[in-house]
């Protein structure tokens, strides 16, 4: 009986012990990939900035702007060329896509349209919502072409709802969280405008 409860007794120690073991290797894990990681997220953000946008050769300050009680906060990011506003990159997002969280990089220009997009972070199905990475940008599919539009003058919903834009084949779902995510930028940047300094360094 004596030799089962030391058994028990050990298998609970070794227990204890491997689960120490691995808790201490995951936490140097994570701390040792953290910078890097957040190195790399910034550095991406940087140049869908860079790819959103006109070209540009200062960024101003960048602000954050809450578009719902309980939502994520918007970034905006204004951009200029020669001390004048070209225009306004916004870090958006929708909670709406098929597999949920989406995060875009919207660039609107002086003009109020959109000039580009960079789909930051998404898990959407690979060949199918994965598409709208580059489905809405183009350029000789006018249907589903969003770059130089904008919510005003076109009606930013798929065609199966009515609207103009064409939705990626069989995702109809990740193309309206998509359009959702732009809509919210365009809406949140015209309630906005007054705080973007419209010269650099004002």
């Amino acid at each position: 009986m004596a030799k089962k409860e030391s058994t028990f007794i050990n298998m609970v120690v070794m227990l204890f012990l491997v689960t120490g073991i691995a808790a201490a290797a995951l936490g140097f894990v994570y701390d040792f990939t953290k910078g890097p990681i957040a190195e790399a997220k910034l550095k991406a953000q940087q140049e869908a900035i860079t790819n959103v946008l006109p070209q540009f050769d200062a960024l101003g300050e960048s602000f954050k702007t809450l578009v719902e009680e309980g939502g994520d906060s918007l970034e905006f990011f204004p951009a200029y060329k020669n001390g004048e506003l070209v225009g306004t990159a916004i870090k958006t997002y929708t909670k709406n896509g098929f597999s949920g969280f989406i995060s875009i990089m919207a660039g609107i220009d002086s003009e109020g349209n959109f000039s580009g997009y960079s789909v930051l972070e998404h898990k959407e199905t690979p060949g199918l919502g994965s598409k709208m990475d580059t489905w809405f940008s183009d350029q000789e599919k006018p249907g589903q072409y969003v770059i130089g539009k904008n919510p005003v003058s076109n009606n930013f919903t798929v065609t199966k709802d009515g609207g103009d834009i064409d939705a990626i084949t069989a995702s109809t779902i990740t193309s309206r969280a998509f359009l959702e995510a732009l809509v919210l930028a365009y809406n949140s940047h015209k309630e906005n405008k007054e705080a973007i300094p419209a010269t650099a360094g004002n």
